[in-house]
């Protein structure tokens, strides 16, 4: 049936009545709609460089670069301005930067869409990549996202408790100071090595829950506790070659902050089509 505008009472009934038939049917994509077995495959190291070659392809190909400049440069510049003004944020400066490891397969959902739909046709474009909000799929994915995004939330809360009982309660006078601090005391070194030990531990959870989640719920009616299953068991089979999935992840993304963000434009959207064809290595 074709809409009609009518008037803006009937607008916007038909709006919340198509809303809450993507409702429904994304609150009966939590548990799935199938129970058939998920076959996977075992992953080497030459998988993960066919997925990153795979991945930089797409990225050529969809200039997603220039969707990550419109959107994040500006997310980016917001965030360090604030720190620069408040001193008192400065401990949370690192474990805000290294968490987002923690919230980047949300972040690129849309990238897998991408990748999927040129997959399909071998025409993608960036409508692709918000189609995904009109799919059923959308609710276990905001529901797995939150998740994600609760993990992130503890860190972050890990992260300044971890200081107030090292080097705090007080904020730092100066972004030198505090360096100076972390590198050349006890308590900063205290801080730093327990810091990354924590951070490596909550790192671990978030990539054998979302190693290949997200590019599961896209692609099939499978719910949330079988995409994590999957994901949790890929891991498991896998750990040296998952382990250095990871570390390729950490090294891009730490190129990335250390260039002053600047590779974050190639870094993030080839990492998130990378993620989709890793996801079609480990699944049959």
């Amino acid at each position: 049936m074709v809409d009609t505008i009518g008037n803006p009472v009937s607008w916007f009934v038909q709006a919340i009545r198509r809303r809450s038939v993507y409702l429904k049917q994304g609150a009966a994509e939590l548990g799935g709609e199938t129970d058939a077995p998920i076959e996977t495959r075992d992953l080497q190291i030459a998988d993960l460089q066919i997925a990153l070659r795979k991945g930089f392809e797409d990225f050529v190909a969809l200039r997603t670069d220039v969707m990550f400049i419109v959107l994040i440069y500006p997310i980016v510049g917001v965030v360090l301005t604030l720190f620069a003004v408040n001193r008192e944020m400065l401990p949370l400066l690192f474990p805000l930067i290294a968490g987002f490891a923690l919230i980047g397969p949300v972040a690129a959902i849309g990238l897998y869409e991408m990748s999927r739909q040129r997959e399909i046709s071998r025409r993608a474009g960036w409508r692709d990549a918000f189609n995904i909000i009109q799919s059923p799929s959308f609710v276990p994915i905001l529901v797995l996202g939150f998740y994600l995004a609760a993990l992130f939330l503890t860190w972050m809360i890990t992260a300044f408790t971890l200081y107030s009982v090292t080097l705090g309660p007080e904020p730092p006078q100066s972004a030198l100071g505090f360096l100076n601090d972390v590198l050349t005391t006890g308590p900063g070194w205290i801080m730093l090595v327990a810091g990354v030990a924590i951070g490596f531990v909550f790192a671990v959870v978030v990539l054998a829950v979302s190693l290949v989640s997200f590019p599961l719920l896209i692609d099939r009616h499978v719910g949330i506790p079988k995409a994590v299953v999957t994901s949790v068991r890929i891991t498991r089979q896998n750990p040296v070659t998952v382990a250095a999935w990871g570390l390729i992840v950490v090294t891009l993304l730490g190129l990335g902050v250390l260039t002053l963000f600047v590779g974050m434009i190639f870094a993030l959207p080839v990492l998130g089509h990378a993620t989709w064809h890793l996801y079609r290595r480990a699944v049959v």
